[in-house]
């Protein structure tokens, strides 16, 4: 039993070391908070963006390697958002 208990600690201490925490920016907004994460697995490096209302999480992931255009599309957004109000 204690030798199935290391490795499912060993497991878990694998899986925070091949989900390294890169880079992390917290927003607040209203009752809203965003984290933006970046982190960086096995497959490449991804930007986790989480937002907790009252401790109700809803998370995506957004590849690294996409990141320059979701941004300009929240630029766009941005802009006509912008625009709207005039």
């Amino acid at each position: 039993m204690v030798s199935v208990i290391k490795l499912i600690i060993k497991k878990k201490e694998e899986k925070v070391q091949n989900n390294d925490l890169l880079h992390t920016e917290k927003i607040l907004a209203d009752r809203k908070i965003f984290f933006l994460d970046l982190k960086q697995n096995a497959r490449g490096k991804v930007v986790k963006i989480t937002e907790d209302v009252s401790g109700n999480r809803d998370t995506i992931m957004v590849p690294a390697d996409i990141l320059g255009d979701f941004i300009a599309a929240l630029t766009d957004i941005k802009e006509t958002a912008d625009s709207a109000g005039e």
